[in-house]
């Protein structure tokens, strides 16, 4: 039987290099008479970009929840086989990136547990930062020993909202809902189910987007709208920050259960989300057209050709040749086939590693003084590599122009940067990055030139990694982490006993019941 992918497709175009890693993506649809498990598929495979690592889908037919999930991408995952196992009227999925606990089996998404009445499957686009707090939590109302999914060895901050929504008989998994919801903090885009009731929840800040859809026969809740075209839904609404939603045979139910407080992450706009996404009624695309178009005002340089890092600087790089006058052009070829490779290169061929994924166009570069667009810089090899092998390819100049002001500051809503020693902004002024990196020239936008061209006031975004400044308070540094839930001291305890059995079927299948 051949090894199944490890799922890590990626954007770097350097081995070992990572940029800002993607936040998760999260679907949810109630639809009788629908083939859920298949409109989910398509949803997860329009927001595969918000993360590689692993898949997943729950759906309940109104007895009994079914999950199968598994490391690696979408069309990796599901087969028809799976799909068609996975009936019923309701389902949720899952596509993860990291961002609290490891990349393994036991930390994809799905997370199930047992409820008062019945099981809960849930997914989570976002980060908690309160994490710490919450293991306190549990461990006050449960006691000492681990339960459901905390049990088996997942370390995710997800698993702690599903141990949390367990209750106790005398409360309707609605009414736990209702009461653990405040209580979390930190970026959530949630979508949870039962056995009969799809549920979605947005965190009070909004931080990551989800947006609501109609089906003929149903609804559906997505991360970001070009999951509600794939499967042919009319976008609503966005789901407001801070509310709660419920789907069930008695229609759809809305509850505020904060009050907003809008802190939309700018960086959404930058790279996270699908350039044909919506986002708080701005076009993505637009967005980027118009930063690149402000970039040109802002850093205008004498040149020949503009050309961008497919695929993320490429609206930016269009923007910036219509306001400069300078011709755009593809100076760079992509290979669209290469996420990562399992033959692990000598270290000749690693030095080389950008050419697997990008190669220069030498006829069109020959001579020319460039205009290279990018979305971003994080530690900066990259780029550096990038533009030694531009002047390689004959290129004349090389004016490096960055559509996101410098990375400096870590996020703990979501994306997962470099630490903040690595960001080759830190402590470094823009000459001195464009030197270091080899550029004649190097021109950031500026922050306020950025948050203009997303059309959103500056009082609702949030520009942590660029300002430093977090819309959400966060607890001491020990209390913060990826890998937090893997520390011994925290007070989750013991596994325990019983409960709920869990069996792990072929491809990484689940089904869950009460014993």
């Amino acid at each position: 039987m051949a090894p199944r992918a490890d799922g890590r497709l990626n954007h770097d175009l350097l081995p070992d290099e990572k940029g800002p890693q993607d936040a998760c993506g999260v679907f949810g649809v109630w639809a009788p008479g629908e083939e859920v498990a298949k409109l989910t598929y398509f949803g997860l495979y329009a927001l595969q970009h918000r993360g590689q690592e692993s898949a997943g889908i729950a759906t309940s037919n109104g007895q009994q929840l079914l999950v199968y999930k598994d490391m690696g991408l979408v069309s990796q995952v599901f087969d028809e086989t799976a799909l068609n196992a996975l009936q019923g009227h309701i389902a949720i999925g899952h596509a993860r990136y990291s961002t609290t606990g490891a990349s393994n089996w036991e930390n994809a998404q799905p997370t199930l547990g047992a409820t008062a009445a019945g099981t809960v499957a849930l997914g989570h686009n976002g980060n908690l930062t309160n994490t710490a707090e919450l293991v306190e939590l549990v461990a006050e109302r449960y006691g000492s020993q681990r339960r459901g999914e905390l049990a088996r060895g997942n370390t995710t901050d997800t698993a702690l909202i599903t141990a949390l929504l367990a209750g106790d008989p005398d409360h309707t998994l609605e009414a736990t809902a209702l009461e653990v919801l405040p209580r979390l903090r930190g970026a959530f885009s949630l979508v949870f189910m039962d056995e009969r009731t799809l549920y979605a929840a947005r965190d009070p800040q909004g931080v990551r987007p989800l947006v609501l859809g109609r089906l003929e026969r149903g609804w559906v809740v997505a991360s970001e709208t070009p999951a509600l075209d794939i499967v042919g839904a009319s976008y609503v609404r966005e789901v407001e920050p801070g509310e709660f939603i419920a789907i069930d045979a008695d229609g759809l139910r809305s509850v505020k259960f904060a009050t907003a407080q809008r802190a939309g992450c700018v960086f959404e706009y930058v790279y996270l989300a699908r350039p044909d996404t919506t986002i708080a009624g701005r076009s993505v695309h637009a967005a980027r057209v118009e930063m690149g178009r402000r970039l040109a005002v802002e850093h205008p340089v004498e040149a020949d050709l503009v050309i961008p890092v497919p695929e993320s600087g490429t609206p930016a790089a269009v923007g910036y040749a219509q306001q400069s006058g300078i011709p755009f052009g593809q100076g760079l070829t992509k290979n669209a086939y290469v996420g990562r490779t399992f033959i692990q290169p000598s270290q000749t061929l690693r030095q080389l590693g950008i050419r697997l994924k990008l190669n220069p166009l030498r006829e069109v570069i020959r001579g020319k003084r460039l205009v290279v667009v990018d979305d971003s810089i994080v530690r900066g090899n990259t780029q550096r590599a990038l533009i030694r092998m531009l002047r390689e390819a004959g290129a004349a100049e090389v004016h490096v122009r960055i559509s996101s002001p410098p990375v400096k500051w870590p996020c703990f809503y979501g994306i997962d940067f470099a630490s903040r020693a690595e960001l080759i902004a830190n402590g470094l002024s823009a000459a001195e990055i464009g030197a270091s990196l080899g550029a004649d020239s190097l021109g950031y936008i500026s922050e306020a030139a950025l948050i203009e061209a997303t059309e959103q006031p500056a009082s609702q975004l949030c520009t942590a990694c660029f300002s430093g400044r977090y819309p959400i308070e966060l607890p001491p540094a020990d209390r913060l982490g990826k890998h937090l839930l893997e520390q011994n001291e925290l007070p989750l305890g013991a596994p325990e006993d019983g409960l709920v059995s869990i069996t792990p079927g072929a491809g990484g299948s689940t089904a869950l019941d009460h014993p």
